[in-house]
């Protein structure tokens, strides 16, 4: 699974890349997608087949620390990214001939490097904020990765502001970019059915059919494990779930970008046929 994710990310970045086609904000947003998704699950599949392996499950302090540094910084840009992208695919379809004049080169390289600059300060926070506990010996994270939230429970020390930093950036970095893609989704679909046309509508709607599915699987699958860890407070249940967004979803979002959409398809045939 990794290797497919690793893979499938890497052929969409150099798509992207090498056809000159694809070079539009819609497939700029997407190959900084595909190459966070790769960051995201390195950060804890590589260790975690480490420990299969060697069959030890230990990680020092420092890696641990690490871990949910790095962790927290490409999940949280995942999910800016998925709502520039929606953003993008907003003016697309309700500004359409202003289209080009809106998203030029230096508004889609700002809104990434927000996007990476906001994370880092917020991981940074984070990882800050969990320097300050001090824990008992012996330590045993249920999880298969060092994961915020598993770590503050095993604190021996007053938790307390821990929980306000993460609640608050939750609701803040969780929700906000959230409510950002369901108002851009809302208009979408007002623009779309003022379209009279039956050909129109399907055309309007597959630019964006591919982004709605991965935006639905992910946050789908992080609202499943908080809510299902929160209700069973089982940390076995919790660690099974949270495969599903750390692993299951950055490996099919290549599957769900190349099946549904021509142009990637195109691109990942086109060097085979010319060397046929």
């Amino acid at each position: 699974m990794y290797l497919v994710t690793v893979l499938g990310n890497l052929l969409i970045i150099l798509a992207t890349i090498s056809d000159s086609h694809l070079h539009t904000p819609m497939y700029f947003f997407l190959s900084n997608l595909s190459f966070v998704d790769i960051c995201f699950t390195s950060t804890t599949i590589p260790k975690m087949l480490v420990n299969i392996q060697t069959r030890s499950k230990v990680i020092t302090y420092e890696g641990c620390i690490l871990q949910i540094y790095f962790f927290i910084l490409f999940g949280v840009l995942d999910n800016f990214l998925l709502t520039v992208m929606a953003y993008d695919r907003f003016v697309a379809i309700c500004h359409p001939l202003h289209y080009t004049v809106i998203m030029n080169r230096r508004l889609c390289v700002l809104l990434v490097l927000a996007s990476w600059i906001t994370s880092a300060l917020n991981s940074m926070l984070q990882s800050l904020m969990a320097l300050r506990l001090s824990f008992c010996t012996d330590m045993e994270i249920p999880h298969f990765f060092c994961e915020l939230n598993q770590v503050v429970l095993l604190a021996c020390s007053d938790t307390f502001p821990n929980d306000m930093v993460m609640y608050f950036a939750a609701g803040l970095l969780f929700c906000g970019p959230l409510a950002g893609i369901l108002y851009s989704y809302s208009k979408i679909v007002s623009s779309i059915r003022a379209i009279s046309s039956a050909q129109g509508k399907y055309k309007a709607f597959s630019t964006c059919a591919s982004h709605l599915s991965v935006v639905s699987l992910f946050y789908c699958t992080c609202l499943g494990v908080y809510f299902s860890s929160s209700a069973t407070h089982n940390s076995h249940s919790s660690a099974t779930a949270s495969v599903m967004y750390s692993v299951v979803t950055p490996m099919l979002n290549p599957f769900i970008y190349s099946l549904r959409n021509k142009d990637i398809t195109g691109a990942l045939r086109r060097p085979f046929s010319w060397k046929l």
